[in-house]
Formats: C-alpha cells, sequence, structure tokens
C-alpha cells in the first residue's frame, strides 16, 4: 500500500516525540512541533499516541492514496480535501483508493503547522529510537530530508475493502468532544516561568519582557523562533559554560533579542536563559507565523505544572473516549 506525492507542499517532514536519549552525543530531540496536533491525530486513526505523522507547514501537499486509508488531521484550520469533498478537521476520515489528498487555501486566521495521521502508521525506519526527520543532519523520516514531487510512501496496514462501508457510517455516528486547552485553539499569550537567569537581567529587562511584544522574524525556523522587540539588556556581562537545552527556553544574545528555542534546537547553549516557555503553551507557540507579533506572561512553577497535569488529565479521557475507534478499526484492517 502506498502514497504517491504530487506535490510536497512548502516543508512536509514525518514527526513523532524524537530521539530523547541521545543529546549527550550531541543528537538533536526534533520531534513535532506541536506534541498537542501529533498525540491528537494519533489518537483519531486508533493509533499509539507517539506514532510518526506527516508534519505539514503551511502549504500542504497533494498525496495520491492508491489504497482505502483512514487518516486524521489535526492542528491548523486547514481546508483538506479528498479530490473534492471536504475533509474534516480533529476526526477520522475514509480516503478511497484512487483519490487524492489537498488542500486549498481558507479564510481562517493562518496557523504554522497541521500533523497527517493514518492508520497503522507510515512505514518508515526507526534511527536512534525515533522515525523523526532530522533536517539538518538527513535523518530519520523519509530519507531524511522533506517529501519531494514522486516520492512514494508505504503505509503499514491496508484496509479490508468489505469493511469500507462499515467505517463511513462508523465515522458518520462518531461524536467527539476536544476540550480547549489542548492547544488547538490560536493564542498570541503565552506563559512563561522564570528562567535560570532571570535575576542576571535588569528590571527594565524585567519590565519590557513582559509589558511589550515581540515581533516573530522571518529568520525563525523549527530550530528556533528569533523574536524583535525591546532590547533585553544584563546586570553585567555574563561568562556561561555550555548547558542542555530545553524545547521552550528562551533565551537572549548579546544583540538583546531574545531567542526561543524549538523542536530543532541545538543539544547545548551557552547565552543566558531569561525565561521558559510553560510545557501546556508549547503547542500554542508552534502554531505562530512569521511576522506574527506574541506576547509573554509570568507564572509560578506550580501553576505551570498544574496546567501541565490539567492537560493531560484531559487527554487521558481522550484516549479512553477514543478507544472505541481503535477497537473498530482492528476489526477493519488486515
Amino acid at each position: 500500500m502506498s502514497i504517491q506525492v504530487i506535490n510536497p507542499g512548502l516543508l512536509s517532514t514525518f514527526q513523532d516525540e524524537g530521539r530523547q536519549r541521545f543529546q549527550s552525543i550531541g543528537v538533536p530531540v526534533g520531534g513535532a512541533m506541536n506534541p498537542s496536533s501529533l498525540r491528537l491525530a494519533n489518537l483519531l486513526v486508533g493509533n499509539s499516541p507517539s506514532e510518526a505523522v506527516l508534519e505539514i507547514t503551511l502549504t500542504g501537499p497533494s498525496l495520491l492514496f492508491e489504497e482505502d486509508a483512514c487518516i486524521a488531521l489535526s492542528g491548523a484550520p486547514v481546508h483538506a480535501f479528498a479530490n473534492n469533498t471536504p475533509i474534516p478537521l480533529n476526526r477520522p476520515f475514509l480516503l478511497h483508493a484512487g483519490q487524492t489528498l489537498h488542500f486549498r487555501q481558507g479564510q481562517f486566521p493562518p496557523m504554522a503547522r497541521a500533523c497527517l495521521a493514518v492508520h497503522g502508521g507510515f512505514k518508515l525506519s526507526e534511527r536512534m529510537g525515533s522515525c523523526s526527520t532530522d533536517l539538518k543532519n538527513r535523518l530519520g523520516g523519509y530519507l531524511g530530508r522533506a517529501l519531494q514531487k514522486q516520492d512514494c510512501i508505504q503505509i503499514n496496514k491496508p484496509l479490508a475493502p468489505q469493511h469500507r462501508q462499515t467505517l463511513q457510517d462508523f465515522f458518520k455516528q462518531l461524536e467527539i468532544y476536544l476540550p480547549a486547552n489542548l492547544g488547538l485553539q490560536k493564542k498570541i499569550g503565552i506563559r512563561v516561568i522564570k528562567g535560570y537567569h532571570w535575576d542576571h537581567f535588569t528590571r527594565q529587562a524585567h519590565e519590557r519582557f513582559l509589558d511589550t511584544p515581540f515581533r516573530i522574524t522571518p529568520q525563525s525556523e523549527r530550530m528556533g523562533y528569533r523574536l524583535q522587540g525591546a532590547a533585553l539588556a544584563l546586570c553585567t556581562p555574563l561568562q556561561i559554560l555550555s548547558e542542555p537545552t530545553v524545547f521552550g527556553s528562551i533565551q537572549v544574545p548579546p544583540d538583546g533579542n531574545p531567542i526561543i528555542l524549538m523542536a530543532d534546537r541545538q543539544t547545548t547553549g551557552g547565552y543566558p536563559k531569561m525565561a521558559n516557555v510553560i510545557s501546556a503553551d508549547l503547542p500554542v507557540l508552534a502554531q505562530l507565523l512569521p511576522g506574527e507579533h506574541l506576547s509573554f506572561s509570568l507564572v509560578e512553577l506550580e501553576s505551570a505544572q498544574a496546567l501541565m497535569l490539567d492537560r493531560e488529565e484531559k487527554f487521558m479521557t481522550l484516549q479512553n473516549q477514543l478507544a472505541i475507534i481503535a477497537q473498530r478499526l482492528s476489526q477493519c484492517y488486515l
């Protein structure tokens, strides 16, 4: 069973939860920019939450499905179609053999990324425990790169043809409730906790950081979001040894313009760390686009932990609710 790439889109790469255990030898974690979209798309097609998905950036690809397949799209409010039939977001959908999945421009506020999951997952080779595409090191995913025209993607599980109508009827009757705080809505307010070097910045820098918006510059990418706004100054210059980095760490280089480290961040960094984006807001941050503005608000560590736990509880509840999808698909696939 395969998918033919008619048009690859702007940047379409396979991503999962990343390479979590190899930073000590210089291998970036990588993985999905929007962890919530990764998780939700997989749950909607009965996969493990960590199965690799196709992460679609801005302009979606055109993909010809040669066999029936159950798919789900989550993340950006894309306008997706199977030939001329609209595909709903955040719901399982059955694509028929010979149909082409493609995207059109819509009227919704643009968001950066969507995730495409397929029941059974894509047939990819693991590298260091992950199928995520590391573009800089040409590792993982599909030949270590973004999709290109005429690529052929294999899928693990074929659908038994006699179950097509059963699945279509099941999906039409399926009711799904998605809690609002799973990082699926667009917001420009990003919550942070104080970073390790917060007290090394001036009081004026603290006020500027929290009271003025910052613009995401065109130089932003999966490695980091470069921000432009009021310059943030240290009380005195610091000499810092390189330290491990984390997703959402906000570093401030000598020019005073902060950089938010993202999924493909380097393994270590030596700039002062003013703050860290809380885990619950990483999916929101990942959907913002170059040229847009964001603002920061400070929360305590205990609040950040409570928000993360609340999101995890809602995801677990949702996973239990969607278990019926996995059960039904297991009966219909070969």
